[in-house]
């Protein structure tokens, strides 16, 4: 059988005198603790801390990165396991979607999906053989073997794979119960929530009204004013924090800001909880929020990320068969200067503000987003995020940022994970791709060789945790 062995220098620059300078970074950064500020893992994994069921479940129906590419080539999401919003059939052998999966591995290659998984066969359950159909079989009991004991399990894992911190993120509706439970277990891993209030800020949302009510009944607020909603806002915050949150995010399809008088927000949110608002009511009503957000950051100190630029749930049949966030969230054109300037007039010059922009439109990586960063005191840039969570992406974003905003104005690694064992693979690639970037920094004479192992942990490590508070 062909052999699964990742090269130690992958990823490394091809010239041995750069590649020789990479690895030699990358000795001092690869076993530092890993800081994952924005995964999107489930707190209950932590906080029960039960087996993971089978590999199939593992690896393939919470990873939209998996299964995306396999719809894409025409395997159906029933056959992977997927459930469907109708409660229709779908399949439930976990032996049988994991042989699809093998079947269909040829896909992935030349793709992160497949740096991340080798790593996590190889590194996580020593499985020395590449995954085929011939393998499926073999690989998915080597998998199970392991899962059902101790060593792996969610906390076991998240020891073993030196995570220091995870925040995963919630709803404002959302009661924190996992969180309180890992906190009451008396175990020492650290799991923090982060504030996502997108049900109660998007009118476009499903249930947006229902939600704006149930926000109002959880913190006896009236949410049908301007005040009432606001103040809710802050209260909630106030408990997430509590519960040991250091940021909010918002994932808005825009990154357009406003700053509006009270009357003009609350004639937006009459027409919004009257199921009234039109496209452009609702999308200024987003744009008042993010600076809402901003203003009440300032005052509780939580740090604020914005992902704009996705067109989610692009896929009308996925999302009525299927519901949100399967895989058909798809980057756009994205206009920063102009549509952060409300926000910035308001706020951007405080330095006791942090706002971390992220994006999906690479090109306004050196046209808007680095000069932006480079000149406000506020704005932070988070790195390649989804689409660009990949090598040749991490390199992009490095190559046109740098000479602009530098190093120091960017925030480390971030992962967006909804799979649980590709958080080191990801943190890995990063950090192998950073080297490589300081290594040829280093061999063109552009910075000496001590700057690049003093910034080498920064990237890896510092920076997020200094940025993010944690």
């Amino acid at each position: 059988m062909p052999a699964l062995a990742p090269h130690p220098d992958r990823l490394f620059p091809a010239d041995p005198a750069v590649r020789a300078i990479a690895r030699d970074l990358y000795a001092t950064v690869k076993d530092l603790p890993i800081v994952s500020p924005h995964g999107h893992t489930d707190p209950a994994w932590f906080a029960d801390d039960r087996p993971f069921a089978n590999a199939s479940s593992l690896f393939i129906t919470p990873d939209h990165y998996v299964f995306r590419m396999l719809y894409s080539q025409g395997v159906a999401l029933e056959s992977l396991g997927i459930p469907r919003r109708d409660g229709a059939r779908v399949e439930t052998d976990a032996r049988r979607i994991w042989r699809t999966f093998a079947d269909h591995w040829h896909l992935f290659h030349g793709t992160p999906t497949r740096l991340w998984l080798d790593h996590a066969f190889h590194e996580t359950f020593g499985i020395r053989e590449r995954l085929s159909p011939a393998t499926a079989d073999a690989i998915f009991d080597r998998i199970n073997e392991q899962l059902s004991t101790s060593a792996f399990r969610p906390r076991a894992l998240f020891e073993r794979f030196r995570i220091e911190v995870i925040a995963t993120t919630e709803s404002p509706l959302d009661d924190l119960a996992q969180h309180a439970k890992i906190r009451a277990s008396g175990w020492s891993g650290r799991v923090v929530t982060a504030y996502r209030p997108d049900p109660v800020v998007d009118p476009e949302f499903d249930g947006f009204r229902d939600n704006v009510l149930a926000f109002g009944a959880l913190t006896g607020e009236d949410t049908s004013t301007w005040k009432g909603y606001l103040a809710a806002h802050r209260a909630r915050r106030a408990f997430f924090a509590s519960m040991g949150a250091t940021s909010t995010d918002h994932g808005h399809p825009t990154a357009r800001t406003a700053d509006l008088d009270a009357a003009a927000c609350q004639q937006l949110l009459d027409r919004a909880l009257a199921g009234k608002a039109l496209p452009e009511d609702a999308e200024a009503f987003r744009a008042q929020m993010l600076t809402e957000m901003a203003k009440m950051s300032l005052d509780d100190g939580l740090v604020m990320q914005i992902h704009p630029g996705s067109f989610r749930n692009h896929n009308p049949h996925l999302l009525s068969a299927f519901g949100r966030d399967k895989g058909a969230d798809i980057p756009m054109p994205t206009d920063y200067v102009r549509a952060l300037k409300p926000l910035l007039d308001r706020v951007g010059n405080e330095r006791g503000l942090t706002v971390i922009v992220f994006t999906l439109d690479e090109t306004s990586y050196a046209r808007e987003l680095a000069p932006l960063a480079g000149h406000y005191p506020a704005l932070k840039l988070g790195p390649a995020w989804w689409f660009h969570d990949s090598p040749e992406g991490m390199l992009r974003f490095r190559e046109q940022t740098t000479e602009t905003a530098g190093f120091l104005n960017t925030v480390g690694f971030n992962d967006d994970t909804r799979a649980f064992l590709s958080i080191p693979a990801r943190h890995d690639v990063a950090r192998r791709i950073d080297c490589r970037f300081l290594a040829t920094l280093v061999a063109e004479h552009r910075m000496d060789e001590d700057e690049a192992f003093a910034l080498a942990p920064e990237l890896a490590y510092s920076l997020a945790k200094r940025t993010y508070r944690l």
